[in-house]
């Protein structure tokens, strides 16, 4: 989460003509598929139009992921898998939108980098001043 009171920042940040990268960590519901990977590649058309081409690759669950409150629903007889996607669009509920488009509901959803700026080794509950932008 960036927080500012900048206006040019925030409309950098967030407005698609300056397709900002946004590096997201999902967890999904099952084990995502080599075509569903592809679908997200390839840009997916939700409701609201076709999406942007996306990067998208399997993951290990990241080490420095701190617990979930609540935890998740787990269930034995159903995986879950963790994707890298990385966006440089910003529509409402965007990502979660994706991966359910392609059959895998998102279970969890942490927004990991903005532009250059990422949560490198951030300790949950801590922030820190960004001054070079």
């Amino acid at each position: 989460m960036v927080l500012t009171s900048d206006g040019a920042l925030q409309a950098r940040i967030a407005h698609p003509k300056f397709k900002a990268e946004k590096t997201y960590w999902v967890q999904v519901e099952g084990e995502i598929s080599e075509d569903a990977l592809a679908q997200l590649r390839a840009g997916v058309t939700l409701k609201d139009g076709p999406t942007r081409p996306a990067r998208a690759h399997r993951m290990e669950e990241p080490e420095s992921l701190w617990p979930r409150d609540p935890p998740i629903r787990v269930r034995k007889s159903v995986p879950d898998s963790w994707l890298e996607l990385i966006i440089t669009e910003g529509r409402n509920r965007q990502v979660r939108r994706m991966t359910a488009h392609v059959g895998y509901p998102t279970l969890r959803l942490i927004r990991a980098r903005i532009g250059d700026w990422s949560l490198g080794d951030l300790a949950l509950g801590t922030w820190r001043c960004l001054t070079d932008y």
